[in-house]
């Protein structure tokens, strides 16, 4: 397999994606701005995706993956397609408990994650109407997160890639259709919530069809849980959980944290991790997919070399393109704020304060995309206990910077301790491969750090000089110059950075890697 050209083809995917969320983001941005009611619904719409990364996509693929392609690759077609029964009756049964579970108890849930939230009775209801509305949507990503682990493992990327857009159409649809309809409009946002969970499900089953892999779902979940395969995904999940939950820990009280701040602290945040999840999903999400079956091939084979280099091509990858990535988020993030988000009711107080977000995030950027590169090291050795513990120390340390930072920082403070607690979570992650002897590192690490290096500072001072020329804010009177604006200061960017390195030596070829 190419992995050069099916990180290309899984990043196109996640860039429709991308693009199709800034456009909903915008789209919202305009319609709603950042208020109490934006507030509720980012809250009521944060717990269902809270226990999707929980249960379905996070702990369930770490565990499942890695024991899907064993069976794949040891034990045949009738015992992998057996496993895949089970483990999805096992998946939908606890999905639908769950569900049950978050809807009677939406306004205690609601409760304890956005405290601050209960100041303003009326966005508190409208929240958790939102949040029992939506919390289906955690049993339609758990079928999703489920068909991108088979899928996946076919070496089949393009459908799990594409399905994520079909929510932000459902999101953009709703924001200008629905929306104006109702009294309440936010409410058209769960709305679409439901919709797209509907629409993702769907476009899974002709895939899992092609490649004789549709779950067959029983009544029975307790024959499903007999089956020696699940209890080994289970015992597996049970670290991936603990895990996985750190982070969301974290998160939770980083949104009670922001409920209590002033008004609009939530939404501030939200539209500065949507700027954020672009390099974020194309770079980390879309290596960390690819070389997930990868890597546990490797590792069936015992072949430790090639496990080594995986490693290699995709870090490598990901300081190459993270690397200006953040660079930009921290030097242009009131031209990004503004150009994109600056229409209808987002006023100018809104760009400073998601602008400054973005430069928090974008200090911790590299460690949150290193972070999905590094913990499929472990997760292909089916070593979930060790990203586990490092989780843990994490929690405590984001904690602990919350307590330093937000003080002087308010909601960034917030944004600040999530990217550095990532680049420990990173750096101990790295740290656990070499000592244990998991990834060795090729050579000419120093020569290609100097390099980065340069391009790098000669962009961020491009960057800077070209933004001033402008008043972000002042040009919401002409959006299409202030639109051409932007796509100058980029260029010239990209430009200075990439040159500069074809200049030094660089090779797109250098970069090519095919998987054994």
């Amino acid at each position: 397999m190419n992995l050069h050209k099916t990180l290309a083809a899984v990043s196109g995917m996640t860039m429709i994606s991308r693009v199709t969320g800034l456009v909903r983001e915008i789209l919202f941005a305009r319609a709603f701005g950042a208020s109490a009611y934006t507030d509720a619904f980012n809250i009521a719409f944060r717990i269902p995706n809270l226990l999707r990364r929980l249960f379905a996509e996070g702990a369930f693929s770490q565990a499942f993956v890695p024991i899907l392609a064993e069976y794949k690759s040891q034990k045949g077609e009738e015992a992998t397609k057996s496993l895949v029964d089970h483990a999805a009756t096992v998946l939908m049964w606890t999905m639908l408990l769950t569900c049950l579970v978050g809807i009677i108890g939406a306004p205690l849930v609601i409760y304890g994650i956005a405290t601050g939230l209960k100041a303003d009775p009326d966005a508190f209801d409208a929240s958790v109407w939102m949040t029992r509305l939506m919390f289906p949507y955690i049993g339609f990503m758990a079928f999703v997160a489920l068909s991108g682990g088979i899928l996946n493992t076919w070496r089949e990327f393009k459908i799990p890639a594409f399905t994520p857009v079909l929510l932000n159409i459902a999101f953009i649809l709703a924001a200008l259709f629905l929306a104006p309809q109702l009294d309440q409009p936010i409410y058209a946002m769960a709305i679409a919530v439901v919709v797209g969970g509907l629409l993702q499900v769907a476009i899974q089953i002709p895939a899992l069809m092609k490649i004789g892999m549709l779950p067959r779902l029983a009544l029975n979940p307790f024959r499903a849980l007999s089956d020696a395969g699940v209890r080994k995904i289970l015992g597996k999940m049970g670290p991936a959980v603990f895990a996985v939950s750190a982070a969301q820990i974290s998160l939770m009280i980083n949104t009670n944290i922001a409920s209590r701040l002033e008004s609009g602290s939530v939404s501030w945040l939200s539209y500065a991790d949507r700027l954020m999840e672009f390099p974020t999903a194309l770079l980390g999400v879309a290596l960390g997919t690819i070389l997930l079956p990868s890597l546990s091939k490797a590792n069936f084979d015992g072949d430790k070399a090639e496990y080594s280099s995986l490693l290699d091509w995709g870090l490598r990858l990901t300081f190459l393109l993270a690397l200006p990535c953040a660079v930009g988020l921290a030097t242009i993030s009131e031209p990004l704020t503004a150009t994109l988000f600056h229409y209808g009711k987002f006023d100018a107080t809104s760009v400073e304060m998601t602008a400054r977000a973005l430069v928090a995030y974008g200090v911790g950027l590299i460690g949150l995309i290193l972070v999905k590169i590094l913990a499929p090291g472990f997760y292909a050795q089916q070593d979930i206990k060790t990203p586990v513990r490092i989780a843990v120390g994490v929690l405590i340390a984001t904690q602990l910077m919350n307590l330093l930072f937000v003080p002087y920082f308010a909601h960034a403070g917030l944004a600040l301790s999530i990217g550095l607690g990532a680049c420990i979570n990173a750096s101990l992650l790295y740290w656990g491969l070499r000592r244990r002897g998991i990834y060795t590192a090729q050579p000419g690490w120093g020569r290609f750090f100097l390099r980065i290096i340069v391009a790098l500072g000669l962009m961020a001072i491009v960057a800077l000089w070209t933004a001033s020329y402008f008043d972000w804010v002042a040009l919401h009177a002409t959006p299409l110059l202030r639109v051409l604006a932007l796509v100058a200061v980029l260029a010239a960017c990209g430009i200075v950075y990439f040159g500069s390195l074809l200049l030094m030596g660089f090779r797109f070829r250098d970069f090519k890697r095919i998987a054994r």
